[in-house]
């Protein structure tokens, strides 16, 4: 059982984003500034957050929270009901993707909010190294 009224639950997911969040768009900037040029939110499967078409690379970021990191998820104490399968479809479906993208000549680069905070650099260093090898 949810602890918070229907009307306050929907006032806050009404207040998450599943694109342009600030995490992406100041990667995004980040990633501009390194003289990367990326396609957003081009339509393959997935919805990628932002492409490389002409390398075929799709690159998402990944809440902890909604794809379920393995160091800082924490599944909901309530309305477990809802959350848990909710939480398990998000990651299957992410492993589909993975798969149908890969199965179509696309390299996957997937990066956990937390590793964009702590080393955004890092991340960029890993696009940039795809565009000069072969698998991902």
């Amino acid at each position: 059982m949810d602890k918070i009224s229907k009307e306050k639950r929907s006032e806050i997911m009404s207040k998450i984003h599943s694109k342009n969040t600030r995490l992406e768009v100041d990667f995004r900037k980040q990633i501009w500034s390194r003289g990367l040029r990326y396609r957003l939110h081009y339509k393959i499967p997935g919805k990628p957050d932002f492409v490389f078409i002409s390398q075929k690379i799709s690159v998402f970021v990944d809440s902890c929270f909604w794809h379920r990191c393995p160091k800082h998820f924490r599944m909901p104490k309530s309305n477990q009901d809802y959350w848990i399968p909710k939480i398990n479809r998000n990651v299957k479906h992410d492993r589909e993707i993975n798969a149908l993208l890969k199965k179509e000549g696309w390299r996957v680069l997937r990066f956990w909010e937390h590793e964009i905070n702590k080393n955004a650099e890092g991340c960029i260093d890993r696009i940039m190294n795809a565009f000069n090898s072969k698998k991902c």
